[in-house]
Order: C-alpha cells, then structure tokens, then sequence
C-alpha cells in the first residue's frame, strides 16, 4: 500500500492525539538498552545497521 504525502499528513494530524512515543531497543554486550539513550556516534551506526527479517529469510530458504 502506498500512501501519497498529503494523505500521509493528513492520517498524522487526524490521529495526533492517539500517538504515543515508541522506545526502540537493542542488544548491547548481552543486554538490552534503549536506542535513545546512545550518544551521537552509536546512533548513527544504529542506523546503518542491517536489521534481520524473518519473513524474508522463511520465504527465501
């Protein structure tokens, strides 16, 4: 489904009020920690990563 820029700010501003913040995390030496509370330089090789798909890689065996 593909959904034009105008549509995509009018759905945002239509449900503002039911948004809430999401907290990403991620598995740091063994643990979990919040992608938030990274520091400039993590953030950005957060956002490089390669994340997996699982859906992709059972389709694709």
């Amino acid at each position: 489904m593909i959904i034009c820029t105008e549509d995509r700010e009018l759905i945002l501003k239509q449900y503002q009020q039911q948004r809430s913040k999401c907290l990403v995390y991620t598995r740091v030496m063994g643990y979990h920690r919040p992608v938030e509370s990274f520091n400039i330089g993590k953030k950005g090789e957060h956002q490089q990563r390669t994340h997996f798909n699982y859906g992709y890689t059972k389709t694709n065996l």
